[in-house]
């Protein structure tokens, strides 16, 4: 099912024609009212009449989440204070917070990309959506609310936090559609299965999950124990908010990214050079419609690879592989690049162990270290000693082998890692800044 035929089965000319005239509108406005891209376009010598084809973003500046955060709060808003009609923000933890204005027009747009989103995982305007995505300056739950009213569906607009409660209420009221991050989709399960619900049992049958980076073994257990599609979506505030990219029921090979809206770019995220199709790079966006605060090749730190071949579902736009992780959320351990999914992976691959888990960084005499705290299930927690000490063994064994890196395992008892009822706290680097 797709919410737009006539824009998401563009021909490939026909998009990119469309995106040179909004790229082009997009370099004469923000050279206009934006100070900070004015002079970003005079120190290389560069001005809007310059973009002649679509490669010439190459000839662009990139911006940084640093350059919102020195620009704090409005500094790069492209239209009048008086047309911003929202305001949302990151939480500011690793310094001031990215703030991002919109104007009518677009939350217009991201109701739209959010409803063709949700088509992609085939729901319908007869479908009941529960929304457990935190509600507030996080976009994520608005984002995922109004895209479902924009498709004409039923929003049950739960946020987060009283999870049994949220359990009980999917029940009642029949919830088709759940939309949360993958880990608080697995604390419902657990939440679930504490209060003698059977997700397996309840009329949902697809979620639509994002927020933080999943693997595609962590899917494949949602799946099964939920009995449900697990469908990944894409987006960031600084952006838009979710909706950017999406799933389709028909591959599941990738996440088709609106392209009359964003205009993507894979680079090698150290020399900044552009990279072909199919290499793992970093994911580069410029936001072609936006008028609150438009993105000229923002770096959004994602690591994955762009495909334009057909896609089965009929769609057009180019797709983005599932990301591999964030080139900023890499761990460099005595001199090897680790990335906390690559652990995942191999944790969900031995039998017994649930999808929570936290790595411990440390430095010891000088040296760093890793150590892999998981959860067993409950029933490996009751085998006996020895069994649980060649599960470490195996589990350390692989990281070594794969990744290269010696890490020590500890396993922990059932529900013994603090659930995030938003992201999930993957990382605890107690290493001296």
């Amino acid at each position: 099912m797709l919410f737009n035929i006539p824009m998401e089965t563009l021909p490939r000319e026909e998009i990119e024609a469309l995106q040179l005239r909004r790229l082009q509108d997009l370099c004469a406005r923000v050279y206009a009212n934006v100070p900070f891209y004015r002079k970003r376009f005079n120190d290389i010598g560069i001005t809007p009449g310059d973009i002649k084809r679509l490669d010439d973003v190459k000839l662009l500046p990139f911006t940084e989440k640093q350059d919102m955060r020195n620009n704090y709060p409005f500094g790069l808003f492209c239209a009048p204070r008086e047309n911003i009609v929202r305001l949302h923000a990151s939480s500011g933890t690793t310094g001031k917070a990215t703030v991002v204005g919109y104007t009518a027009r677009d939350l217009q747009h991201w109701a739209e990309c959010g409803a063709r989103s949700l088509c992609c995982a085939g729901v319908t305007p007869r479908d009941i959506v529960h929304v457990a995505y935190g509600y507030g300056l996080f976009t994520g739950g608005l984002g995922a609310h109004y895209a479902a009213e924009r498709l004409g569906a039923t929003v049950i607009p739960a946020s987060g936090g009283a999870t049994r409660r949220q359990v009980q209420l999917m029940r009642d009221f029949g919830a088709n559609v759940l939309c949360c991050t993958p880990s608080y989709a697995l604390h419902l399960w657990e939440a679930g299965q504490e209060v003698g619900i059977d997700f397996r049992e309840l009329p949902l049958r697809v979620g639509v999950f994002g927020a933080e980076p999943w693997t595609e073994e962590m899917r494949r257990d949602i799946e099964q124990k939920m009995g449900i599609q697990a469908m990944n979506i894409y987006g960031l505030s600084e952006v838009m908010g979710p909706g950017v990219a999406m799933d389709c029921l028909e591959s599941k090979t990738g996440m088709h990214l609106w392209e009359d809206f964003f205009l993507p770019e894979i680079i090698d995220p150290v020399t900044g050079e552009s990279l072909p199709e199919g290499e793992v790079g970093e994911l580069v966006l410029t936001t072609l419609t936006k008028e609150g605060i438009p993105l000229i090749r923002y770096r959004t730190r994602d690591l994955t690879t762009l495909d334009y071949t057909p896609c089965a579902c009929g769609r057009t736009h180019v797709r983005i592989g599932r990301l591999r992780g964030r080139s900023d959320d890499m761990l460099i351990i005595r001199g090897v690049n680790v990335f906390p999914q690559q652990i995942e992976g191999l944790i969900l691959e031995a039998e017994g162990l649930s999808p929570n888990y936290q790595i411990i960084v440390d430095r010891v005499d000088n040296l760093d270290t890793i150590e892999v705290q998981v959860e067993m299930n409950e029933t490996l927690f009751s085998d006996e000693i020895r069994k649980l000490q060649a599960l470490e063994a195996r589990l350390r064994k692989n990281i070594k082998e794969f990744l290269g890196v010696s890490a020590k395992i500890t396993l922990l008892s059932p529900r013994s890692i603090e659930r995030s009822e938003g992201k999930a706290k993957r990382i605890i680097d107690k290493r001296p800044k």
